[in-house]
Protein backbone atom coordinates (compact mmCIF):
# COMPACT_ATOMS: atom_id res chain seq x y z
CA UNK A 1 0.00 0.00 0.00
CA UNK A 2 3.08 2.25 0.24
CA UNK A 3 5.51 1.98 -2.65
CA UNK A 4 9.21 1.65 -1.82
CA UNK A 5 8.71 1.25 1.93
CA UNK A 6 11.91 -0.71 2.58
CA UNK A 7 12.42 0.52 6.13
CA UNK A 8 13.74 -1.89 8.79
CA UNK A 9 14.83 -1.68 12.43
CA UNK A 10 18.47 -1.15 11.47
CA UNK A 11 17.49 2.37 10.37
CA UNK A 12 17.00 3.40 14.00
CA UNK A 13 19.84 1.48 15.63
CA UNK A 14 23.59 1.82 15.83
CA UNK A 15 23.90 -1.05 13.32
CA UNK A 16 22.89 0.89 10.21
CA UNK A 17 24.65 -1.23 7.57
CA UNK A 18 21.40 -3.03 6.72
CA UNK A 19 19.33 0.17 6.37
CA UNK A 20 18.56 0.82 2.67
CA UNK A 21 19.52 4.16 1.13
CA UNK A 22 15.90 4.77 0.17
CA UNK A 23 14.34 3.51 3.33
CA UNK A 24 10.76 4.73 3.05
CA UNK A 25 8.60 6.05 5.89
CA UNK A 26 8.05 2.67 7.68
CA UNK A 27 4.31 2.52 7.01
CA UNK A 28 3.95 -1.25 7.35
CA UNK A 29 0.99 -3.14 8.81
CA UNK A 30 1.80 -3.87 12.47
CA UNK A 31 -1.32 -5.93 13.20
CA UNK A 32 -3.45 -8.64 11.66
CA UNK A 33 -6.16 -7.83 9.14
CA UNK A 34 -9.81 -8.56 10.04
CA UNK A 35 -12.09 -10.58 7.76
CA UNK A 36 -15.74 -9.54 8.20
CA UNK A 37 -19.09 -10.56 6.77
CA UNK A 38 -21.14 -7.57 5.60
CA UNK A 39 -24.91 -7.22 5.84
CA UNK A 40 -25.35 -7.74 2.09
CA UNK A 41 -23.67 -11.15 2.23
CA UNK A 42 -20.35 -9.91 0.85
CA UNK A 43 -17.05 -9.92 2.70
CA UNK A 44 -14.40 -7.31 3.49
CA UNK A 45 -10.79 -7.64 4.61
CA UNK A 46 -9.96 -4.63 6.77
CA UNK A 47 -6.39 -3.60 7.59
CA UNK A 48 -4.99 -0.69 9.59
CA UNK A 49 -1.66 0.80 8.52
CA UNK A 50 1.00 2.77 10.37
CA UNK A 51 0.46 5.48 7.75
CA UNK A 52 -2.77 6.34 9.57
CA UNK A 53 -4.91 4.78 6.84
CA UNK A 54 -7.54 2.07 7.23
CA UNK A 55 -8.23 -0.01 4.11
CA UNK A 56 -11.21 -2.24 3.35
CA UNK A 57 -10.49 -4.70 0.52
CA UNK A 58 -12.65 -7.21 -1.32
CA UNK A 59 -11.06 -10.65 -0.72
CA UNK A 60 -13.29 -12.22 -3.37
CA UNK A 61 -12.29 -9.82 -6.16
CA UNK A 62 -8.50 -9.72 -6.08
CA UNK A 63 -8.30 -7.28 -3.19
CA UNK A 64 -10.23 -4.49 -4.90
CA UNK A 65 -10.47 -1.43 -2.65
CA UNK A 66 -13.93 -1.04 -1.11
CA UNK A 67 -13.11 2.07 0.95
CA UNK A 68 -10.23 3.86 2.65
CA UNK A 69 -10.26 6.20 5.63
CA UNK A 70 -7.50 8.28 7.21
CA UNK A 71 -7.61 8.28 11.01
CA UNK A 72 -4.08 9.48 11.86
CA UNK A 73 -1.04 11.31 10.56
CA UNK A 74 1.17 8.22 10.58
CA UNK A 75 4.85 7.65 11.40
CA UNK A 76 7.30 4.89 12.31
CA UNK A 77 5.34 4.38 15.54
CA UNK A 78 2.18 6.16 14.43
CA UNK A 79 -1.12 5.48 12.76
CA UNK A 80 -2.74 2.14 13.54
CA UNK A 81 -0.32 -0.01 15.52
CA UNK A 82 -1.36 -3.25 17.21
CA UNK A 83 -4.90 -4.09 16.26
CA UNK A 84 -8.51 -3.07 15.69
CA UNK A 85 -11.84 -4.65 16.67
CA UNK A 86 -15.27 -5.07 15.08
CA UNK A 87 -18.88 -5.77 15.96
CA UNK A 88 -21.82 -6.33 13.60
CA UNK A 89 -21.86 -2.71 12.40
CA UNK A 90 -18.62 -0.89 13.16
CA UNK A 91 -14.85 -1.06 13.14
CA UNK A 92 -13.08 0.38 16.19
CA UNK A 93 -9.67 1.95 15.60
CA UNK A 94 -7.29 3.47 18.15
CA UNK A 95 -4.61 5.89 16.93
CA UNK A 96 -1.00 6.02 18.08
CA UNK A 97 0.79 8.96 16.38
CA UNK A 98 3.12 9.16 19.37
CA UNK A 99 5.50 12.11 19.57
CA UNK A 100 9.03 11.40 20.86
CA UNK A 101 11.96 13.65 21.69
CA UNK A 102 15.51 12.61 22.47
CA UNK A 103 16.49 14.25 25.75
CA UNK A 104 19.34 14.43 28.24
CA UNK A 105 19.58 11.65 30.85
CA UNK A 106 17.59 12.44 33.96
CA UNK A 107 15.00 14.60 32.20
CA UNK A 108 11.67 14.30 34.12
CA UNK A 109 9.42 11.75 32.41
CA UNK A 110 12.14 10.38 30.11
CA UNK A 111 12.77 6.65 29.73
CA UNK A 112 15.74 4.63 28.50
CA UNK A 113 15.34 2.98 25.09
CA UNK A 114 16.59 -0.15 23.37
CA UNK A 115 18.51 2.11 20.98
CA UNK A 116 20.49 3.75 23.77
CA UNK A 117 19.92 7.17 25.28
CA UNK A 118 16.60 8.44 26.60
CA UNK A 119 13.36 9.53 24.96
CA UNK A 120 10.49 11.60 26.32
CA UNK A 121 6.95 11.27 25.01
CA UNK A 122 5.10 14.37 23.84
CA UNK A 123 2.06 14.99 26.12
CA UNK A 124 0.21 16.78 23.32
CA UNK A 125 0.55 14.44 20.34
CA UNK A 126 -1.44 11.36 19.32
CA UNK A 127 -4.35 9.30 20.54
CA UNK A 128 -8.06 9.01 19.94
CA UNK A 129 -10.58 6.27 19.18
CA UNK A 130 -12.63 6.07 15.97
CA UNK A 131 -15.71 4.03 15.15
CA UNK A 132 -16.05 3.47 11.39
CA UNK A 133 -19.02 1.97 9.57
CA UNK A 134 -17.99 -1.43 8.21
CA UNK A 135 -19.76 -1.02 4.89
CA UNK A 136 -18.52 2.46 3.92
CA UNK A 137 -15.74 3.58 6.29
CA UNK A 138 -17.91 6.52 7.34
CA UNK A 139 -16.91 7.99 10.74
CA UNK A 140 -19.61 7.07 13.25
CA UNK A 141 -17.82 8.61 16.23
CA UNK A 142 -14.43 10.02 17.19
CA UNK A 143 -13.35 10.39 20.81
CA UNK A 144 -10.09 12.31 21.37
CA UNK A 145 -7.81 11.36 24.24
CA UNK A 146 -8.82 13.27 27.42
CA UNK A 147 -5.34 14.80 27.67
CA UNK A 148 -2.21 14.43 29.76
CA UNK A 149 -2.39 17.73 31.64
CA UNK A 150 1.34 18.21 30.97
CA UNK A 151 2.26 15.25 33.19
CA UNK A 152 5.96 14.41 32.56
CA UNK A 153 6.36 11.17 30.64
CA UNK A 154 2.69 11.00 29.64
CA UNK A 155 1.54 10.44 26.06
CA UNK A 156 -2.03 10.44 24.70
CA UNK A 157 -1.04 7.85 22.07
CA UNK A 158 -3.30 4.77 21.99
CA UNK A 159 -1.26 2.12 20.21
CA UNK A 160 -2.39 -1.00 22.10
CA UNK A 161 -4.78 -3.40 20.40
CA UNK A 162 -8.48 -2.64 20.81
CA UNK A 163 -10.94 -5.08 22.41
CA UNK A 164 -14.71 -5.07 21.76
CA UNK A 165 -17.54 -6.80 23.60
CA UNK A 166 -21.27 -6.13 23.02
CA UNK A 167 -21.84 -2.44 23.70
CA UNK A 168 -18.33 -1.63 24.99
CA UNK A 169 -14.90 -1.02 23.46
CA UNK A 170 -11.66 -1.08 25.49
CA UNK A 171 -8.55 0.87 24.52
CA UNK A 172 -5.30 1.13 26.47
CA UNK A 173 -2.95 4.10 26.26
CA UNK A 174 0.73 4.81 26.68
CA UNK A 175 -0.34 7.00 29.61
CA UNK A 176 -1.15 3.77 31.46
CA UNK A 177 -4.92 4.27 31.39
CA UNK A 178 -7.37 1.61 30.29
CA UNK A 179 -10.60 3.17 29.09
CA UNK A 180 -13.97 1.70 28.19
CA UNK A 181 -16.03 3.45 25.52
CA UNK A 182 -19.73 3.13 24.75
CA UNK A 183 -19.81 1.47 21.32
CA UNK A 184 -22.75 3.53 20.04
CA UNK A 185 -21.61 6.99 21.12
CA UNK A 186 -17.87 6.78 21.80
CA UNK A 187 -18.42 8.18 25.30
CA UNK A 188 -15.82 7.16 27.89
CA UNK A 189 -17.75 5.20 30.53
CA UNK A 190 -14.85 3.78 32.61
CA UNK A 191 -11.27 4.91 33.11
CA UNK A 192 -8.63 3.24 35.29
CA UNK A 193 -5.08 4.52 35.80
CA UNK A 194 -2.86 1.43 36.09
CA UNK A 195 0.35 3.34 36.84
CA UNK A 196 0.80 2.62 40.54
CA UNK A 197 2.27 0.08 42.95
CA UNK A 198 0.36 -3.16 43.56
CA UNK A 199 0.16 -5.82 46.23
CA UNK A 200 0.25 -8.97 44.12
CA UNK A 201 -1.19 -12.43 44.72
CA UNK A 202 2.25 -14.01 44.33
CA UNK A 203 4.05 -11.55 46.58
CA UNK A 204 6.22 -9.97 43.87
CA UNK A 205 6.79 -6.23 43.86
CA UNK A 206 4.83 -4.81 40.93
CA UNK A 207 4.18 -1.46 39.31
CA UNK A 208 2.07 -0.51 36.30
CA UNK A 209 3.20 1.44 33.26
CA UNK A 210 2.27 2.06 29.63
CA UNK A 211 -0.36 -0.13 27.96
CA UNK A 212 0.90 -1.23 24.57
CA UNK A 213 1.05 -4.29 22.32
CA UNK A 214 -1.72 -6.80 23.12
CA UNK A 215 -5.08 -5.46 24.21
CA UNK A 216 -7.30 -6.42 27.12
CA UNK A 217 -8.74 -9.95 27.22
CA UNK A 218 -12.35 -10.44 28.32
CA UNK A 219 -13.45 -13.94 29.38
CA UNK A 220 -15.72 -15.48 32.00
CA UNK A 221 -16.93 -12.14 33.29
CA UNK A 222 -13.37 -10.92 33.88
CA UNK A 223 -11.10 -8.43 32.12
CA UNK A 224 -7.34 -9.07 32.05
CA UNK A 225 -4.67 -6.60 30.96
CA UNK A 226 -0.90 -6.36 31.33
CA UNK A 227 0.52 -2.99 32.39
CA UNK A 228 4.06 -1.92 31.57
CA UNK A 229 5.88 -1.58 28.26
CA UNK A 230 9.40 -0.28 27.88
CA UNK A 231 10.88 0.11 24.46
CA UNK A 232 10.76 3.56 22.84
CA UNK A 233 10.43 5.95 25.76
CA UNK A 234 7.33 4.27 27.18
CA UNK A 235 6.84 3.55 30.89
CA UNK A 236 8.02 0.18 32.23
CA UNK A 237 5.95 -2.09 34.45
CA UNK A 238 5.49 -5.74 35.32
CA UNK A 239 1.95 -6.42 36.40
CA UNK A 240 -0.98 -8.50 35.11
CA UNK A 241 -4.27 -7.03 36.33
CA UNK A 242 -7.68 -8.73 36.59
CA UNK A 243 -10.94 -6.78 36.88
CA UNK A 244 -14.50 -7.95 37.48
CA UNK A 245 -17.77 -6.06 37.15
CA UNK A 246 -18.40 -6.09 40.90
CA UNK A 247 -14.76 -5.63 41.88
CA UNK A 248 -14.48 -8.92 43.74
Amino acid sequence: MTEGDAYNIACTSQYRANCPDKKGPDFDFGSSAILVALADGKRALIAGQKSGMVHALDPDHDGAILWQRRVGQGSTLGGVQWGMAVDDENLYVAVSDIGLERVAPGTPGAQKTIMGGELKMDPRQGGGLFALKLTTGEIVSHTPHPGCNEKPGCSPAQSAAVTAIPGVVFSGGLDGHLRAYAAKSGEIIWDIDTVKDYTTVNGAAAHGGSLDGPGAVVAGGMLYVNSGYTNYGTAPGNVLLAFSVDGK
